[in-house]
């Protein structure tokens, strides 16, 4: 599968400038290395999957909200991870062309398109119908014919599974055991993990019935739902 490339080599492109800029002053800075996620990243079109309201912070550090009320969007989680997240998860989940991808969350539909350009097919589950018809048409209008999004409640994962990579596009209280168990053998499961105001990446690697966990890098990110979080009850 391959992304509609920009081909635009005008210097003067703002959209180009944008995409450069994004790139060389939050990406690459954030310690993301790898030059093939660079080249994704300097050939998808990020700004097709950001709603028109919205066009002009595109390529900014920020999570850009996708439904109604910016504000609003951003605290239901309804947005965009910032790029550098995005970039850094992508890198860190190595992805290979024989995985098969599990996304929980698929928001407009973004980076179910990395990663689909990197792995052999992708299922991305959205509850919210309105996320999951925009990643759909999103999708479709960036010809991505790998990346398959559901409407579903992605806090028990996907009925057809195991899968060799599973990411989580926002952040839960702790890693889901729901989704451990759909892991591949030799898979791996990304996610955001904790509370605000630090969470941290988390990386699980299986290994037969043992699962190694690091956590390389402090971030914070909207809330995916449905999942536990700790008791909040004390004597």
């Amino acid at each position: 599968m391959t992304l509609p490339l920009n081909t635009s080599a005008n210097p003067n492109d703002p959209i180009a400038q944008a995409r450069y800029n994004m790139i060389e002053q939050q990406i690459r800075p954030w310690n993301v290395l790898d030059a093939d996620v660079l080249d994704l990243l300097a050939v998808a079109r990020r700004e097709e999957f950001v709603p028109p309201a919205y066009s002009s912070m595109a390529f900014m550090d920020i999570e850009v909200p996708l439904l109604g009320n910016a504000e609003e969007a951003v605290q239901a989680g309804h947005s965009m991870l910032q790029p550098r997240v995005e970039a850094r998860v992508l890198q860190d989940l190595a992805i290979k062309p024989t995985d098969r991808v599990l996304e929980i969350g698929a928001g407009s539909g973004y980076m179910a398109a990395l990663l689909a350009a990197r792995a052999q097919s992708v299922v991305s589950l959205e509850i919210v119908p309105e996320l999951a018809e925009m990643a759909r048409e999103n999708l479709l209008s960036a010809g991505v014919q790998n990346a398959e999004v559901r409407l579903a409640d992605g806090s028990q994962g996907a009925s057809d599974g195991p899968f060799d990579v599973i990411v989580l596009s926002g952040s839960v209280a702790e890693v889901p055991t729901a989704l451990l168990s759909q892991l591949r053998d030799g898979g791996r499961l990304g996610a955001i993990v904790g509370n605000e105001p630090v969470m941290r990446f988390t990386l699980v690697r299986r290994s037969g019935d043992r699962f190694e966990t690091t956590s390389p890098w402090d971030t914070t990110a909207p809330r995916l739902v449905n999942f536990p979080e700790p008791s909040s009850f004390t004597f």
